[in-house]
């Protein structure tokens, strides 16, 4: 096809059973079909279901075929493994699900964990600390909202002294404290 000047080109994983047995799907193929020929590639589902389409999605797969009854009870030779209209309208939900989660090699927070950081416990008073009292786990504890310091950091403060009175509720920090 490529001699013969086809530049879009697309290559469809399948398994020719009707239907096709998730277990003789190899759909880890995909990414190796991708590399040795340098096309896209995608899957020609004859499985039931979604979850080889999904698969497919994860391996790389962008594009799919699969077949459609507006009724099994129809008949026909393809009803068996067809896909009803909300079986189908399933499978795409799910396939375009996969490809969202996929994202990017981002790491670190995302835009919506960032806007909820202040709802992550931090480390804050919960009984009135005076001067000179010593931090406990009485008085400091992993508590709602962020602000202050990490709860795995509370080792790092107890049995240090407060350098002022601290109120409930104040969130726990290094300058609070004695070094």
């Amino acid at each position: 096809a490529q001699g013969a000047g086809a530049s879009d080109i697309t290559l469809l994983r399948t398994n020719s059973a009707y239907p096709a047995l998730p277990e003789e799907m190899d759909l880890i193929a995909i990414p190796t079909m991708r590399q040795r020929w340098n096309l896209s590639v995608g899957l020609s589902d004859h499985t039931l279901g979604s979850t080889s389409g999904v698969v497919a999605t994860a391996l790389g797969a962008r594009l799919f075929e699969k077949h459609m009854t507006i009724s099994r009870e129809d008949g026909g030779p393809d009803a068996l493994f067809s896909s009803e209209p909300h079986e189908l309208a399933e499978y795409i939900s799910s396939i375009r699900d996969a490809h969202d989660s996929l994202g990017s090699a981002r790491f670190g927070p995302s835009p919506r964990e960032r806007a909820i950081r202040q709802l992550r416990p931090s480390l804050r008073v919960v009984r009135p600390i005076k001067k000179g009292a010593k931090i406990t786990s009485e008085n400091v504890r992993s508590v709602r909202p962020a602000g202050g310091m990490a709860p795995d950091s509370f080792h790092l403060i107890e049995g240090r002294r407060a350098l002022l009175d601290l109120p409930v509720g104040a969130a726990m920090a290094t300058d609070l404290i004695e070094p």
